[in-house]
């Protein structure tokens, strides 16, 4: 008894220490002073109506913070928006040592901006930091850096309706030499563009191809993290699928090639027989905040959304049987995108007479009316962005 308490007590003293060192870690970080050094020549901002493909057009500035074994993390700057310095030997040339978000900042019909879930990103950046061990950012640091980031920018936020200010924070290893090693010298940056919507199509259901040989990731490695290597790997399927006349390819799992588990780069959802089911969370599959918010919102509204293993040949079969309804992706770039066609083994298959169906449209209505501040938040998702750049810690 006498061992079992001292364990008890020596653990919780362990696990106390460390989240002390990481609490005064982050203290130091997030109350670190921003220098702002101002654009001397300042671009002409979208107007309404302005054609915004996806990351084409950036802002004024970025920021930048620098991270070394010595001083840790230091120098955070605001500066114009160019060209950033590497040394030929930096880790992220080499082994890919880069992990990085995708967020938006939304104009309300006040003119008022406010971000979507914006912790929830934080939160999967920092796991997918250290899952790479690059230095350490925890998630208040991350979320702070980017909400005095975006107030600072914020003039950039469109205001046509379906437009936003996509945000991407990331970090990356720059050490020097070329061996592969513990990363001493690191980079963290945020940049950000206006951004129309995401697919050429908009809401009409896209053609998808079930990918039969490549695969994304494998459970143990690095799928459930947001990293280069993960789209990287996913650009030979894409380019063939694309030159073959399809959208994006559906993902199948790593080790059986039969469990479907992500489209192109955003989650699944399929409506089979009444029931909404979408891929569970296995290790290779992204966590993904717009997944997470529909499986809510869904289920808010009546509907049973069950998270499950889905094989491919499942989903053929409620095509053939007349009870696959619905399909759909979730993700930040487009919210939802519709699944038209599923080309399977040689076989067209058509979902809903390649029509949108009224639960993807009820749930792009629904996100995009609490991103937008057009309907009301009862979730408390949104948050507003500051009227104002702030050079001190704002939470």
């Amino acid at each position: 008894m006498f061992f079992q308490a001292y364990g008890f007590i020596a653990v919780s003293l362990f696990v106390f220490q460390r989240r002390l060192k990481v609490i005064s870690r982050g203290e130091i970080i997030m109350k670190m002073d921003i220098r702002v050094e101002r654009t001397q020549a300042p671009k002409e901002k979208p107007g309404k109506g302005a054609d915004l493909p996806f990351g084409h057009v950036f802002t004024d500035h970025m920021f930048i913070m620098d991270y070394d074994a010595e001083k840790g993390w230091h120098d955070a700057r605001i500066v114009p928006f160019g060209p950033i310095e590497l040394h030929p030997g930096s880790t992220i040339l080499h082994y890919g040592a880069g992990a990085f978000e995708g967020m938006k900042a939304y104009r309300k019909e006040d003119g008022s901006c406010q971000l979507f879930r914006p912790e929830q990103n934080a939160k999967r950046m920092e796991r997918s930091i250290d899952r790479l061990c690059l230095p350490h950012l925890d998630a208040d640091t991350i979320l702070d850096l980017i909400e005095r980031f975006v107030a600072f920018e914020q003039d950039w936020v469109p205001s046509d309706f379906g437009t936003s200010l996509y945000i991407r924070p990331y970090e990356f290893g720059c050490d020097e030499p070329i061996g592969l090693h513990g990363i001493q010298k690191a980079k963290f940056m945020i940049i950000t563009c206006p951004v129309g919507n995401y697919y050429k199509e908009g809401l009409k259901p896209v053609k998808i191809a079930i990918e039969e040989h490549d695969v994304r990731a494998v459970r143990g490695g690095t799928g459930d993290c947001k990293v280069g290597g993960n789209y990287a790997a996913s650009n030979r399927a894409e380019a063939v699928a694309e030159e073959n006349g399809f959208t994006q390819v559906l993902w199948l799992d790593g080790v059986n090639q039969k469990y479907i588990e992500e489209v192109g780069s955003m989650n699944v959802m399929f409506k089979v027989n009444g029931e909404i089911i979408t891929p569970m969370l296995t290790g290779s599959v992204l966590p993904g905040i717009t997944r997470k918010s529909s499986i809510e919102y869904l289920r808010s509204k009546g509907y049973t959304v069950t998270e499950r293993l889905i094989t491919a040949e499942e989903i053929v079969e409620a095509v053939k049987n007349g009870t696959l309804e619905e399909a759909w992706g979730t993700g930040t770039a487009a919210v939802v995108s519709p699944i038209g066609i599923l080309h399977y083994e040689g076989v067209d298959y058509h979902i809903n007479n390649n029509e949108i169906g009224p639960v993807c449209q009820e749930l792009y209505s629904g996100i995009t009316g609490i991103q937008w501040g057009r309907t009301e938040d009862p979730f408390g998702w949104t948050v507003p962005v500051k009227s104002k750049f702030m050079n001190t810690w704002m939470r």
